[in-house]
């Protein structure tokens, strides 16, 4: 089992920055990858950004390329999203989530909110 817990969700004005972050404990060493994704009302839950947890490989949405960076402290095992150049558009829930390897299995945070003011 993987427990995840995210932090650092706020109100902020456009343009703004915010970080977030996801602790990770349990069974860390099967953890092979690590997401953020948002969920605004109404909407389906998006894909944000991702990184290999061994390798630091990162990818991203293309609506958020250029203003979020995703990183990872190993040692800590800790996730972070840096969110920059915020957007109104970028108000949500963000939710992190755990895979091990093929996907067996996914674990989910509780979520934080981010809300985006203009």
């Amino acid at each position: 089992q993987v427990h995840l817990i995210e932090s650092g969700g706020g109100l902020v004005q456009a343009g703004g920055s915010l970080r977030l972050s996801c602790a990770i404990s349990g069974r860390t060493a099967s953890v092979i990858r690590m997401n953020w994704f948002r969920q605004a009302p109404g909407k389906e839950r998006e894909f944000v950004a991702g990184i290999v947890w061994s390798l630091g490989v990162t990818s991203y949405a293309d609506s958020v390329k250029g203003r979020f960076t995703i990183s990872r402290d190993v040692a800590e095992n800790t996730v972070a999203l840096q969110m920059n150049s915020l957007k109104p558009e970028d108000t949500a829930v963000y939710y992190c989530k755990a895979s091990t390897p093929g996907g067996e299995y996914e674990y989910w945070g509780q979520g934080t909110q981010v809300t985006v003011s203009s």
